[in-house]
C-alpha cells in the first residue's frame, strides 16, 4: 500500500474519532451556558463505535468488495441497429486503475477469463487504464493482451491516463507519458486505441462505426478537455454509431440532442466506490453516474469500473457489462 493511502486512511480514522468529540464540545458549551451538565462518556463510546464501523467497512471493501465483480447484461434496441448486427454482443469494461491490482495478478486473470468466456463480438474499454504512471501497466501486459473478441478490443483514454495528478512535471514530460501509454496499448496489448477517431466494422453489407474521443470532461471535474467529437464523427455519416467517451458529463454537454449518436458508453465515476441501497454520493456530482440513462432515442451507459483510485469498494460492485444489440 502506498504512503499516500496509509496517510489517507489514518486521516479518515482521525476524522471519525473527532466528529463525536466536536459535537460534545459544542454541546458542553451550550450546557454550560444553560448551567447544565453534559456527560462525555457517551461521546467517547460513539467515537470508538464509529471508528470500528469505519475500519470494518474499510477492511471489507479492501479485501473483498473491490475484487468481487458482477456481470451485468443489458439489451439495447434501436431502429439504427443494422440487421447484420442483430444480437451483436459488446462487453463494456472501464477504469482498471492498474496500480490497485499490484500483487493481485491472479484476480485480474480471472476477470480476463470471465470476459473471454462470454465470447464477445467486441470489447470496449472506456479509459483510465492507470492511475498515475504508464509503467503501472507493465506487469499486466501478458494478462491484458489475452483479452479476445471477434472484432478485437477498442479503447480510449481517461483523465488519469494523461497523468495530470503528478506535480512538478513539464508539459513535455506529461506528453511523453501519454505517448508511452498509447504505444503500450496499440503495440503491446494490440488494442484499437481511438484518439478522436473511429473504426468501422463490417458484416456483409452492414456497417457499424465505433467512435472514440479523448477525455472531454464537461462537468464539475474539468481537468482534461481534449475531446473533439466532430473529428471522430467525420466519415461515418449514415452509419449506426457507438461513442466511447470516458466522462459521462460529455454526453449531456455535446451528444444528446446535438448529434444522432444513439449509444454512448462511459466510465469515470466508479459510483464513488460507495453505494448503499441504490444510493451513491456520486449523484451529487454526476447526474448520470451509474448504469443506463435514456433520453429520446439516445442512450448512455455508465460502467462503474473494475478498479479504483482507492483500494476499496463498499456496495459499488465492480462490473463487466454485456450489451446486446437488437433491431427495433
Amino acid at each position: 500500500m502506498s504512503r499516500f493511502m496509509i496517510i489517507l486512511i489514518l486521516v479518515v480514522s482521525i476524522f471519525w474519532l473527532l466528529v463525536p468529540q466536536i459535537v460534545y464540545v459544542l454541546g458542553w458549551l451550550g450546557a454550560r451556558l444553560l448551567h447544565g451538565h453534559l456527560p462525555w462518556r457517551p461521546f467517547a463510546w460513539a467515537s470508538l463505535i464509529i471508528l470500528g464501523l469505519w475500519w470494518g467497512l474499510y477492511l471489507y471493501g479492501h479485501y473483498w468488495g473491490r475484487f468481487t465483480y458482477e456481470v451485468k447484461r443489458v439489451e439495447y434496441s434501436s431502429r439504427q441497429v443494422p440487421q447484420g448486427y442483430e444480437g451483436y454482443r459488446i462487453v463494456h469494461i472501464s477504469d482498471f486503475h492498474l496500480d490497485g491490482w499490484a500483487g493481485h495478478e491472479k484476480r485480474l486473470e480471472e476477470v480476463v477469463q470471465t470476459i473471454n468466456g462470454m465470447k464477445p463480438d467486441l470489447i470496449c474499454f472506456t479509459g483510465d487504464l492507470v492511475s498515475f504512471d504508464y509503467r503501472e501497466v507493465v506487469p499486466f501486459v501478458a494478462v491484458l493482451r489475452q483479452l479476445r473478441a471477434s472484432d478485437g478490443v477498442v479503447s480510449i483514454l481517461g483523465n488519469h491516463d494523461y497523468n495530470p495528478y503528478m506535480r512538478g512535471l513539464e508539459p513535455r514530460q506529461r506528453q511523453e507519458f501519454v505517448d508511452s501509454l498509447v504505444r503500450v496499448q496499440r503495440e503491446e496489448l494490440g488494442w484499437h486505441l481511438l484518439l478522436n477517431e473511429h473504426m468501422i466494422l463490417h458484416r456483409g453489407k452492414d456497417s457499424l462505426a465505433i467512435l472514440g474521443v479523448e477525455n472531454q470532461s464537461c462537468g464539475a471535474h474539468q481537468i482534461i478537455r481534449r475531446g473533439r467529437l466532430h473529428e471522430a464523427m467525420e466519415g461515418t455519416e449514415g452509419m449506426m454509431r457507438i461513442l466511447l467517451s470516458h466522462d459521462p458529463s460529455h454526453w449531456r454537454a455535446e451528444v444528446v440532442g446535438q448529434t444522432d449518436i444513439p449509444l454512448t458508453l462511459s466510465g469515470h465515476t466508479h459510483a464513488m466506490q460507495f453505494r448503499i441501497m441504490g444510493f451513491t454520493p456520486s449523484r451529487w456530482i454526476y447526474p448520470e453516474c451509474d448504469g443506463r440513462y435514456d433520453e429520446g432515442d439516445q442512450t448512455l451507459y455508465v460502467n462503474i469500473g473494475l478498479g479504483g483510485t482507492l483500494p476499496m469498494r463498499i456496495g459499488a460492485t465492480p462490473e463487466i457489462t454485456e450489451i446486446v444489440l437488437k433491431t427495433r
